[in-house]
């Protein structure tokens, strides 16, 4: 219970939830809200956004159905702008990853060179 708690509480970026939904969307464009944003570890408030802004701008089209059990529901598919603006940001967003993945690990070559250094006053 505490790790689903802790998943739910992510610190997501408005950008990096939007490249999430979109992802998610384009394998699975019947999936719930509340299912998205449990497989996303967002708060389901933040999807019902991020979903608004993405149909307001042109990236996603909501379409409604009836499920077998006769409930109304919709199906979220990506536009032809969506599937642009999901290209675009996952381009940026490995960009950040990557110039993230080289300041960690100058820092770990660091942290390693500095440990061989320094001798444990125990160990004397």
């Amino acid at each position: 219970m505490i790790e689903l708690y802790y998943v739910q509480r992510l610190n997501v970026s408005p950008d990096e939830a939007r490249l999430r939904i979109l992802t998610k969307l384009e394998a699975q464009p019947d999936l719930k809200q509340r299912d998205l944003a449990r497989e996303l570890g967002i708060s389901l408030g933040k999807v019902n956004y991020c979903l608004r802004a993405l149909i307001a701008k042109g990236f996603v089209k909501a379409e409604k159905f009836r499920r077998a059990d006769q409930k109304a529901a919709y199906i979220y598919v990506l536009t032809p702008h969506g599937f642009s603006q999901k290209r675009q940001q996952l381009h940026e967003f490995l960009q950040y990853k990557q110039a993230e993945y080289e300041t960690l690990r100058t820092e770990i070559v660091e942290l390693s060179e500095e440990l061989a250094r320094t001798r444990d006053p125990v160990e004397e």
